[in-house]
């Protein structure tokens, strides 16, 4: 299979326990583990619009024109039985330099992408989903089924997608239904509340997209959720998880699942895997007085 070999290759996997274990090694049965599409690079004002510059430098951001963050992409890899899943399918190599490394992560693992028997999907922005094409316009994985939210299917299909995302950002809509349209074939529509694999609970966080989900994993040593962009930054979603972010298509609806998903983090203390934090994107939440604090690794 002909990929884009560069840098930024890395792995993090978890043991039986869910503690760290070696960069690059794939996920043994029945286990987890990140692997890494590389990082996105995005203007500071486009995340956090209307955030006063003394309020961003306090939460440790850059500020003044041009100011710019570099989210990690994680991708999460779950071995249960016979079934290999992976949750989301990278950039691609059409978004963005930086992102689009999954196929090198994956050789890096030792895995190839026919191995993967599932991939679900936690929603369509294109650092997620682009990536289900290979460099030839090909399925990826060939081998695959790939599961979406019938809420997030529907609504990049529909008039009201492209009527009501900025003019900038209407490839978005173009991009995820050529992808829908390559796996169609092999794509089951899954509603929040199912499993659209057996022990995978999907589990509603719209806002980020109409149909934006999170999914807990079952039958591990404990619990693990995967929040996908629901909860995106370090320390920003932690310390602040009301602010109103701009990648957020529905920016309040989004503030509120944050929170929810954080408090329930929090109480539980379950280890969950960020799409966009840092060090795999693999820890807890604590608290810290009326806000939250994250321990990667924990």
């Amino acid at each position: 299979m002909f990929t884009r070999r560069s840098f930024m290759v890395g792995a993090t996997a978890l043991s039986g326990s869910l503690a760290f274990g070696a960069r690059g090694q794939a996920a043994p049965a029945d286990r987890l583990s990140t692997l890494s599409d590389g990082h996105l690079e995005l203007p500071a004002d486009f995340l956090l619009p209307g955030v006063p510059a003394e309020a961003r430098r306090e939460l440790g951001i850059e500020t003044g024109d041009g100011a710019m963050l570099s989210p990690p992409c994680n991708l999460t890899l779950h071995r249960s039985g016979d079934r290999l899943v992976l949750f989301d399918a990278g950039a691609g190599s059409n978004f963005m330099p930086s992102a689009g490394r999954l196929p090198d992560s994956l050789a890096e693992a030792g895995i190839d992408a026919s191995e993967i028997t599932d991939v679900i999907f936690t929603h369509a922005h294109p650092d997620h989903i682009w990536g289900v094409l290979d460099d030839f316009e090909d399925v990826a994985f060939p081998e695959a089924q790939f599961h979406v939210c019938r809420t997030e299917w529907d609504f990049w299909r529909s008039e009201a997608a492209l009527a009501n995302i900025p003019e900038e950002r209407q490839n978005f809509v173009v991009g995820a239904r050529g992808r829908f349209d390559a796996i169609e074939e092999r794509t089951t529509l899954f509603d929040a509340g199912t499993e659209p694999v057996a022990g995978i609970e999907a589990m509603a966080a719209f806002g980020h997209t109409p149909g934006h989900c999170a999914f807990v994993l079952h039958g591990l040593d404990a619990p693990v959720m995967i929040v996908g962009d629901a909860i995106a930054n370090d320390p920003v979603s932690f310390a602040r998880p009301d602010l109103l972010w701009g990648a957020d298509q529905d920016a309040e609806a989004g503030a509120a699942t944050r929170r929810r998903l954080l408090d329930r983090l929090a109480a539980e203390k379950l280890r969950f895997v960020g799409f966009h934090l840092p060090q795999g994107g693999i820890g807890r939440v604590e608290t810290e007085g009326s806000h939250y604090r994250f321990v990667p690794g924990a």
